[in-house]
């Protein structure tokens, strides 16, 4: 992007929610805005499980339905 060009947002559902994102945001971007720590959450990409490690190289697309699962620990 040249200098000053405002950053372009795409619409999803995050957890069932309307949210805007920067159009280049991926999922381990998304998870650092949300404070989410990767290794405690799983995520669901339009019905699709995504693989931990493909987090930092998958981007959000304009529509994505995405479901964000924090694992809660107890007993």
């Amino acid at each position: 992007m040249s200098g000053g060009e405002p950053v372009r947002e795409i619409k999803i559902r995050l957890n069932g929610q309307p949210k805007s994102v920067p159009a280049t945001t991926t999922l381990a971007g998304l998870l650092e805005a949300l404070g989410k720590d990767p290794r405690t959450v799983a995520i669901e990409r339009n019905g699709d499980i995504v693989r931990r490690a493909a987090f930092a190289q998958t981007e959000i697309a304009a529509g994505d339905a995405l479901e964000v699962v924090q694992f809660v620990q107890g007993g």
